[in-house]
C-alpha cells in the first residue's frame, strides 16, 4: 500500500459578499422604517394673537410709569402720593376689579429700586399677577434696524 503524499493544488478560498450585502440591506431597511423623524424646537412658545375689536372695547393692560423722584402715573393719570396705599387705590380703579389685566411697569433708569418694588407690592395686593417691565432698546440696536 503506497501512500500518496503529493500536495493537491487547491483553489484559493472565495469570500462570497452577496449574503453579507443582503444582511446589511435588511438591517438598513429595518433601521430606516423604525426611526421616527421628529422636529424638535428649542423653545415651545405660544405667539400672541390680535383681537382688535376686543382691544378697542376694553384695554387689557395697565401702564404704570415711575419717575426718578418716585412719583407714579397709572395709564397716564398721575397718582396722588408716593405710598403703596395710594398706588393700590389707583390700580383698583384702573383694573375695575378684573385681575387678568397685564401690568406694564415703565420705570426711569434713575428711579429708586424701592419705587419699583412698591409697584410690584401694590399689584400683588390688588391681585394683578401678570406684571412685565418695559425697556427701551439701546442706540446700537436702533442702528441695526
Amino acid at each position: 500500500m503506497a501512500m500518496n503524499f503529493r500536495h493537491r493544488r487547491s483553489d484559493p478560498p472565495e469570500i462570497n459578499l452577496i449574503p453579507f450585502i443582503d444582511v446589511l440591506l435588511v438591517v438598513l431597511i429595518f433601521l430606516m422604517l423604525s426611526t421616527t423623524y421628529a422636529k424638535y424646537n428649542a423653545l415651545n412658545i405660544t405667539l400672541p394673537t390680535s383681537d382688535s375689536a376686543r382691544l378697542n372695547e376694553q384695554p387689557r393692560e395697565i401702564r404704570i410709569a415711575v419717575a426718578p423722584d418716585g412719583r407714579y402715573s397709572v395709564n397716564r393719570v398721575a397718582v396722588n402720593g408716593v405710598t403703596v396705599e395710594a398706588l393700590v387705590a389707583a390700580l383698583k380703579t384702573a383694573s375695575q376689579g378684573q385681575v387678568d389685566r397685564q401690568v406694564i411697569v415703565s420705570a426711569d433708569a434713575m428711579s429708586a429700586h424701592q419705587s419699583v418694588i412698591n409697584v410690584l407690592d401694590a399689584a400683588r395686593r390688588v391681585g394683578l399677577s401678570r406684571v412685565t417691565f418695559a425697556a427701551q432698546g439701546s442706540a446700537r440696536d436702533a442702528v441695526r434696524r
